[in-house]
């Protein structure tokens, strides 16, 4: 099959067209063939050798995918040759990526795609779905009425993440650096928006909270916009990120009496323990996207599989407006 083989770590002409030899399926997996793939921060720090959890070199990158089931192996159940699927499925150690012609899933890990989305849309979904799934609901348990605060309204995980919040019946507040971006984040759902680099934390806390602070608080950036979600947290509230490798005072945490959730999405397929947790999400999610409460939203360019090194390229430059989509146009 033809796959977009990465030979070593380093800059995106690392990557190549290439004969990869065929997956086999076995027991409990799906063969699938590869409609679509996305973008997410982890594929590049993968690529540029920065996280130590992907695949062994020359290999495979890229998780999310979409495609069409070719063949269903021994022990599974709910899914038939010819349907349509996504999920999250690899590009990590032991886990072969799916820029590819075909690619092998785990079961445990896919879903019948929303019947409303195509290929290309339900592709981006996946991993920033379960991450913004794991930390509003499984984590934060946003309640109707409560005040949240979603940092990055365009991005991947940033603009899932207002939606969910919006469809639980939060009151939505979200951060973004410039008027296309806010004008996005209304139309994402957001009751406010925020630009962050014209107002300062304690300004906009006091400005839209009255200086109480936000009930839930969701950090999808890091650094200093952690340090930014303690300060804009109210006393006894819940913060919770994506991105906590860095050193932190937790003086605000202690002060405040807040509650500090961490989400590694990819900790049950790394560990291989409670898989089936990633396939019930996604198939909550598809319901969700069926009933139009959940709505990607996509780069405006679409790149093939043959252009994955320009289309890291847009992410890492910052220049992406959602997520990017790859499709297999080979």
């Amino acid at each position: 099959m033809k796959a977009m083989v990465l030979k070593a770590h380093g800059g995106t002409d690392k990557f190549a067209l290439e004969e990869f030899p065929n997956p086999e399926v076995c027991s409990g997996h799906l063969l699938l063939k590869v409609s679509a793939s996305s973008v997410n921060p982890v594929d590049y720090k993968i690529r540029q050798g920065l996280l130590p959890v992907g695949p062994e070199l020359p290999g495979v990158l890229h998780g999310d995918v979409s495609g069409t089931v070719l063949e269903v192996g021994d022990e599974v159940r709910g899914f038939e040759v010819g349907e349509e699927v996504y999920g999250c499925v690899g590009g990590f150690k032991g886990m072969p990526g799916v820029l590819s012609e075909y690619a092998l899933a785990d079961a445990r890990l896919v879903s019948k795609k929303p019947h409303n989305l195509t290929m290309e849309q339900a592709a981006t979904l996946p991993l920033v779905g379960i991450t913004a799934w794991n930390a509003l609901i499984d984590r934060a348990e946003v309640a109707p009425g409560q005040r949240v605060l979603v940092h990055a309204a365009c991005g991947g995980v940033g603009q899932v993440g207002i939606q969910l919040a919006k469809a639980l019946g939060a009151e939505v507040h979200s951060t973004a650096s410039k008027l296309q971006k806010m004008d996005y984040g209304y139309g994402l759902g957001a009751d406010r928006m925020i630009n962050y680099k014209e107002t300062d934390v304690d300004a906009y806390v006091s400005d839209q909270t009255g200086g109480i602070g936000y009930d839930v608080v969701f950090d999808t950036v890091g650094g200093k916009c952690l340090d930014d979600s303690f300060r804009a947290a109210r006393t006894g509230g819940t913060v919770v990120s994506i991105a906590a490798r860095s050193s932190h005072d937790l003086t605000p945490v202690h002060l405040k009496s807040l509650t500090l959730h961490v989400v590694f999405m990819l900790l049950p397929m790394i560990a291989n323990q409670g898989r089936e947790s990633h396939g019930d999400i996604l198939r909550e999610i598809r319901k969700w996207v069926e009933q139009e409460k959940i709505t990607p939203l996509l780069h405006e360019e679409v790149f093939d599989f043959q252009e994955v090194g320009k289309a890291h390229e847009v992410l890492e430059s910052g220049g992406a407006l959602g997520k990017i989509a790859l499709r297999a146009n080979w």
